[in-house]
């Protein structure tokens, strides 16, 4: 695989219900494709940080921490959308840490952490990267905007 490329959207075991994935075994992979970077984008949660960071570390990968979260449609609360938030930097990390939390906090439903689009201002959303296809499509435009 060409060492330009990085993969951007890749969900661990901690997707619980999307992946069986090992974070030690992909960074192994990761490494024996040469690739320089990957960003870890587990389902609304950021349980497995820790673990993937240091482990990609080890490997001489630069870890990118991101989520891969549910955006609540106000009229449709059963059809969230996909967004995924890559932290460009500490700010970043802070702020997807709290959206996460509130989340889980304050955004569930029928038991799944959801985020209200009204809570992804330009302040909360410093230091993100969006990255958004299908309905979610003009939430991740906006974002970058």
């Amino acid at each position: 695989m060409n060492a330009s490329f990085v993969h951007l959207h890749l969900h661990t075991e901690y997707s619980l219900s999307d992946s069986v994935v090992r974070v030690k075994p992909l960074m192994a992979a990761i490494a024996d494709m040469a690739m320089p970077a990957v960003a870890l984008t587990d389902q609304c949660n950021l349980f497995a940080m820790v673990k993937f960071y240091r482990a990609a570390l080890a490997r001489g990968i630069k870890p990118i921490i991101s989520v891969d979260v549910l955006l609540r449609d106000i009229d449709e609360p059963a059809r969230p959308s996909r967004l995924t938030l890559l932290c460009q930097n500490q700010a970043g990390y802070r702020n997807l840490s709290r959206l996460v939390s509130r989340s889980y906090l304050e955004g569930q439903y029928r038991g799944v952490p959801m985020l209200d689009p009204q809570w992804l201002s330009s302040e909360n959303c410093a230091g993100l990267i969006a990255l958004s296809g299908g309905v979610g499509g003009d939430i991740g435009r906006a974002l970058l905007a």
